[in-house]
């Protein structure tokens, strides 16, 4: 087995595509990178015209990746397969993805979000999905495409309980302006990536209502405690959210204009309705369903997500935002390790 296939065709399997075909890196200079596009229509059309238009315009595909809508094609042979889709939609395509692998062959998620229905994390379900012989990882971290796709520099994580195939992923992604660190600790690195998503939205209402740094970095910094409680809870070290899949993709989240979740938070704010913010969008804002299978999870751990909490009331229930921040602010005080430690 050689070579790395992706499946997915949205932004970010289209630049992490991009990533892996253009190097020298780790991959033989004549390695075929492939990309799945599940419509035989654009996957033609992006092969034909060497560039995703819907949803990286902008940006050539390199001379060795290839583009196809045959998924046995795609994966064929191939060590390393990156699946790039909504979180929603993952499970769909593990089933197709399960008898098509070879032995041994490394699967990494990266999406972001949390299965509805189930609460799982996505390496818990490609777990169910995939033969027991696949291996499993999760890569997550600071990485807004665009910027990823200009070659900006930034850094990644990439988990799995198999160090050996933590470290072929990082040797396939790594590049001068990508730097990729492994870790152990799946369950941390994958809760960090779905929950900061949720926090962003809020970020998105503070900064659309005007409320100021202070209130910012006070409601990042609250978030940050929320997700590093139920992450604990979760079976997480405390310390992978204060690492880059934690704080430092939460950092870039809430503060970017390329931020998904942070702009519907400013719609939001505007007075949009979620369905109005969300009919006018073509690509999926993973906080959306993340929040209620963040709060299923919460239930089922014991775990209090105050800020979830209000999202969830704004978001499906349709409270006033203004409201939604005074209901936060209202509430009796804590100590600020409440949940932490035994403070």
């Amino acid at each position: 087995m050689t070579g790395v296939a992706v499946v997915g065709t949205g932004a970010w399997g289209t630049t992490l595509a991009r990533l892996v075909g253009q190097g020298p890196q780790t991959e033989a200079p004549s390695a075929e990178v492939v990309l799945w596009e599940h419509r035989p229509e654009r996957a033609a059309e992006i092969e034909r015209e060497r560039e995703n238009r819907a949803y990286l315009p902008g940006f050539h595909l390199p001379p060795r990746l290839r583009v196809t809508a045959d998924l046995a094609d795609a994966v064929r042979g191939r060590e390393v397969i990156l699946l790039v889709t909504p979180s929603q939609r993952m499970r769909e395509h593990a089933r197709l993805l399960a008898p098509l692998l070879f032995p041994g062959a490394i699967v990494v998620s990266c999406s972001k979000g949390l299965e509805l229905g189930s609460h799982l994390r996505m390496t818990q379900m490609l777990t169910q999905e995939l033969p027991a012989t696949a291996r499993i990882c999760a890569l997550s971290g600071p990485n807004l495409a665009r910027e990823v796709a200009q070659g900006l520099p930034t850094g990644s994580v990439v988990a799995s309980a198999d160090p050996l195939a933590a470290d072929r992923v990082r040797l396939a992604l790594s590049t001068p302006t990508f730097r990729v660190y492994t870790s152990d600790d799946v369950v941390g690195v994958e809760l960090g990536g779905a929950l900061k998503n949720i926090i962003a939205l809020g970020v998105g209402v503070n900064d659309g209502l005007g409320y100021g740094d202070n209130a910012k970095a006070t409601f990042m910094t609250r978030g940050l405690a929320e997700m590093s409680r139920l992450a604990l809870a979760a079976g997480a070290n405390p310390l992978t959210l204060a690492g880059l899949a934690g704080l430092g993709d939460l950092i870039a989240t809430c503060a970017s204009p390329l931020s998904r979740n942070r702009t519907l938070g400013l719609e939001l704010a505007a007075g949009k309705s979620l369905e109005q913010a969300l009919a006018e969008r073509k690509t999926v804002t993973e906080g959306v369903s993340t929040t209620r299978a963040a709060l299923e999870l919460a239930a089922n751990l014991g775990v209090e997500l105050p800020i979830t909490e209000q999202i969830a009331r704004v978001l499906f229930e349709g409270k006033p935002v203004r409201q939604a921040v005074s209901s936060l602010m209202e509430r009796d005080p804590k100590h600020e390790l409440h949940g932490l430690s035994e403070g």
